[in-house]
């Protein structure tokens, strides 16, 4: 629930030189106008994304940004229109318009945006807030006039492809994502409720951008097309470009696909609507949980405000990390399972959220939680608020900007989001400005402002039938909503608004590529220390950054039996004290430095993963040092994780598709320890003993069997140097496993988890499979798989959620280990969709395991998966995780170029007999989550066996 402090992670580690608005290099294609440019200065302070802005006559602002480092290219396409634009009762039309953005225009057919961009190796998706929708794409350099052309043909001849039965069938899917994301989901309703009673009926906020179902029901196809005529106009869009690009082609581009669009009606800029509580409201949710929770908000400022960056630097001191006030007073003394605050600051007003999840059962009193949140907030106006912690906040902020750096398409989003909102795609200056200027007395202000004596929201969600535990009885309804006598908009009116493009060019002639770029590898170096830990490198200069994985083989796999989750457990207490500081000295100095220093464990490791900037390395290697070496294994720390653990498992297993996870894992590979979920049980944590983490520790945190990967501004002479203490570290041997005979499974059955009332069912059906292979069967088999169920525009996905309306998203994957391996083929579907589906999955695995692919699919997979390598090596992140796959399965270091060969070579014949092999339906066991009375008779008429069963918790 955390909310980052701003969105400075998306920034340029350049400083700025605002230049006056005239062109210096050649002339700009007619009708386009340059507006102005931030250039890089490396002497300058303050961070910067380098840009220049432009304008076409329709309106359309463009901005441009580039960036040579990688042969890709990132497009956003905004449109200053959310949920906020929407009238009373019609809500939900931004968020249905996205979806139906995706379904073809005049030159472009059905499903083909998402078939093309993936054809060419690229990613695309949209979404929809309060107050803008974006659409946006990541593909290889050559494909960029292709995009182009495609959100020109979306932005200026969707409506001529837009049909009743589209219109039908995304109503669908959005009703589905719906029940998904909110329905069907613990807490999912929290921020509906909170908006309701926050804001006023009139107000857009009061609403969420998915909408009510009942507004979707009521209209029709012209309400839709009337929505896109008054919105989706050039003048209110921004088309923000990054990456490796040539500044004059793309303008001469732009200016060809978009020049010729009308404007649409003219927009005005929405004035700020903050809000003001005269009492305490109080209301209630009974949900399908088992810890109860506490949600209060204040209504604040607005984007933009003077005191937005204290506001937010103020929710960080209340409830941000481990050294924040309910941390302190409520996590750390096992009084919650989960405590937290953060500042939602949207475009026209924002709110300060506190929440607290309690502990299951009658533990979990919400009114004494409220009592205990209000003494501690309370108790800022007598303790204030220090430079020191003001101080680490603002050393958080420098290496969010600068690690933000890494990614093209962040820096393209936030040069997006900062044109729309202020007309200013350098705003980042202002705001880096406004944070700097933050001090304890801002804080304090705006504390007394907004927060200490005013009213505030307070939203119980207790379990059904719990509403003894909520913090006070309702007080509040909110009025009856607003719903306007529906006209349907007549076909001579719409008809009217329609606009006219005229071209001087065959737009129905889709642009072809350049040719094909040349993803480079990164540069490796290899070495191992002294104590034989191997280390695979490769330096990263484009930001002055560092990023260290530390795998040692303290994986879930050597837990002891019964002891399921100490793997996990070990790794949580060695983020707590060390014998030399406490947890809150350690965060403390983390903060400062802008550092991370986390314990992650797997199945095979635990990985100890650093992030620093260069410049404190040494100080941050330091920390790591001291957390590795000499953790504390205090009592009370244990107690308290082991507790959170505990609520943990419960919390889970209230989610739907953790119900369905880890049914897969005991009906694939019950009796062997891969079937425990990697939590542990209830059971298992609850004998877990302090002994046991101790012990766990001193025999597998080695640095025999370890792994480090770097990526970052460092030399292999200077790493060498700074890891000197990993190199004089001596550990136990390198630990041994022997793989469990896995169980067979004969008879293919129906397993039915049971999850009452819920609105939609979760789906699996799945099979053992291969150990991972980097070139082998199984990465054959992902090829095979590629168009049954592999991308958006495969069989399965276009079946259940584009043809069928069922689901929001189905598809399928093959994924292996060293020792085992699994194909899983997944939907979450309307409830009562349910049994057509499951018969809708095992047609589709029939027909490709008789049939195999055609000759069509097989062009598709080879285009797609030849041209995506542009975009995988582009952030540190991407590069460590290259370099881990090879050091965690001793790969050659060219084998990602081993993959590309067999991609563009590999036979129909071969695809036909792996599809053959591994998708036969009759060898897949069905697994559903859903509620078990109204499923069971529908379920029995597949003419299977059927097993109801109860994951292990």
């Amino acid at each position: 629930m955390q909310k980052w402090i701003v969105g400075v992670a998306l920034l340029s580690l350049a400083g700025c030189s605002l230049l006056e608005p005239q062109q210096e290099s050649a002339a700009l294609p007619p009708g386009v106008t340059f507006v102005g440019q931030l250039k890089g200065d490396e002497s300058a302070v303050s961070p910067v994304i380098p840009y220049s802005k432009y304008t076409l006559a329709n309106g359309l602002t463009v901005v441009l940004h580039e960036d040579k480092s990688d042969p890709l290219v990132h497009v956003d396409m905004t449109y200053h229109v959310g949920s906020a634009r929407e009238e009373l009762g019609k809500s939900g039309f931004a968020h249905f318009f996205e979806h139906m953005m995706f379904q073809g225009s005049k030159h472009v057919g059905d499903q083909e945006h998402f078939r093309l961009i993936t054809e060419a190796g690229g990613t695309m998706n949209g979404t929809t807030n309060r107050d803008r929708t974006n659409y946006f794409e990541t593909v290889p350099a050559n494909q960029l006039e292709k995009v182009l052309w495609l959100e020109a043909d979306r932005m200026g001849f969707l409506l001529e492809a837009v049909s009743q039965r589209k219109f039908e069938i995304q109503r669908d899917t959005v009703k589905n994502e719906r029940a998904q994301r909110y329905e069907n989901r613990p807490y999912g309703l929290v921020y509906e409720r909170i908006g309701e009673a926050l804001y006023p009926r009139t107000h857009p906020y009061s609403w969420q951008p998915i909408g009510y179902v009942e507004d979707l029901d009521r209209v029709n196809v012209n309400d839709l097309k009337a929505f896109f005529l008054r919105w989706y106009g050039p003048n209110n869009a921004t088309l923000t470009i990054g990456g490796d690009i040539d500044i004059a082609k793309t303008l001469e581009w732009v200016n060809k696909y978009f020049g010729s669009i009308p404007r649409g009606p003219e927009v005005d800029k929405p004035a700020k609507q903050p809000v003001t509580l005269a009492d305490n409201r109080f209301l209630t949710l009974e949900d399908n949980i088992q810890q109860p929770m506490l949600m209060m908000a204040w209504p604040t400022s607005y984007s933009g405000a003077k005191d937005e960056a204290s506001l937010d630097m103020l929710a960080r001191v209340i409830g941000g990390g481990k050294n924040s006030l309910l941390y302190q007073n409520l996590v750390k003394t096992g009084e919650v399972v989960d405590a937290g605050a953060f500042h939602d600051c949207a475009e026209l007003a924002c709110t300060m959220y506190v929440y607290a999840i309690g502990q299951s059962g009658d533990k979990g009193d919400l009114k004494t939680l409220r009592n205990k949140v209000e003494g501690i907030l309370s108790g800022i106006e007598q303790r204030g608020i220090s430079d020191k912690e003001v101080n680490e906040l603002k050393g958080m902020v420098e290496a969010n900007a600068i690690f933000g750096l890494q990614s093209v398409s962040g820096k393209v989003s936030q040069l997006a989001s900062y044109e729309t909102f202020y007309g200013n795609p350098g705003y980042l200056t202002t705001e880096l400005g406004n944070l700097r200027a933050v001090t304890p007395a801002s804080m304090e202000a705006a504390y007394e402002q907004y927060i200490n004596g005013h009213p505030n929201v307070t939203l119980s969600v207790v379990p059904h039938g719990k509403t003894s535990l909520q913090a006070a009885a309702p007080n509040y309804a909110p009025a009856e909503r607003i719903i306007p006598a529906h006209s349907t908009v007549s076909e001579a009116a719409l008809k009217k608004q329609m606009r006219e493009t005229r071209d001087d060019f065959d737009r129905s002639v889709m642009p072809q590529p350049s040719a094909p770029v040349e993803a480079a590898m990164p540069t490796l170096y290899q070495l191992e220390l002294a104590n034989g830990i191997k280390v695979l490198g490769t330096e990263y200069r484009e930001t002055p950054t560092v990023e260290l994985q530390l795998v040692v083989p303290a994986g879930r796999r050597f837990e002891p039996q019964g002891k399921a989750g100490l793997a996990q457990l070990t790794a949580s207490m060695m983020a707590e004290a060390s014998q030399k500081s406490t947890v809150e000295e350690l965060s403390s100095r983390l903060d400062m430095l802008g550092s991370t220093v986390n314990f992650t464990a797997g199945k095979y490791g635990t990985v100890i993963s650093l992030t620093s900037l260069k410049k404190h390395l040494p100080e941050t290697l330091a920390i790591l040092q001291e957390r590795l070496f000499f953790p504390a294994f205090n009592q009370a720390d244990f107690d308290r994780v082991k507790k959170q653990a505990l609520e943990g498992i419960i919390y889970e297993h209230q989610r739907p598709s953790w119900l369905a996870g880890q049914a897969t894992r005991e009906v694939l590979f019950g009796g062997t320890n891969f079937s425990l979920p990697p939590e542990g049980t209830k059971a298992s944590l609850s004998a877990i003993t302090l002994e046991d983490v101790k012990a766990f520790y001193n025999r597998y945190y080695t640095p025999n069997g370890a792994d480090l990967v770097v990526v970052g501004d460092i030399s292999q002479q200077s790493l060498q140097r700074d890891v000197g203490f990993l190199a004089n570290w001596q550990g136990m041997p390198t630990p041994s496993y022997t793989t469990p005979a896995l169980p067979t499974l004969s008879q293919q059955k129906v397993w039915l988890v049971d999850k009452p009332g819920a609105p939609q069912s979760v789906i699996r059906l799945v099979r053992q499979g291969l150990p991972y292979d980097a070139t082998g069967e199984l990465y054959r088999t992902q090829l095979a798989n590629f168009n049954l169920g592999g991308n958006f525009n495969s069989r399965i996905n276009l079946n259940l959620r584009e043809d069928k309306g069922y689901t929001y998203g189905a598809g399928g994957y093959q994924s292996g280990g060293r020792e085992v391996g699994l194909s899983v083929y997944y939907a979450q579907v309307r409830a009562d969709a349910t049994l057509p589906s499951v018969k809708e999955f095992l047609a589709e695995l029939g027909k490709m395991s008789r049939d195999g692919v055609t000759d069509k699919e097989l062009a598709f997979m080879r285009l797609a998966v030849g041209q995506k390598d542009a975009l995988s090596y582009e952030t540190p992140s991407k590069k460590a995780q290259l370099l881990g796959q090879i050091l965690t399965y001793s790969l050659p270091e060219n084998f990602v170029e081993q993959r590309n060969q067999i991609a563009a070579s590999i036979s129909k014949s071969t695809i036909d007999k792996l599809a053959a092999k591994w998708f036969n339906p009759q060898d897949y066991q069905i697994i559903v989550v859903g509620d078990a009375k109204s499923l069971k008779p529908q379920l029995e008429t597949l003419g299977l066996p059927i097993e109801v069963m109860e994951p292990k918790m």
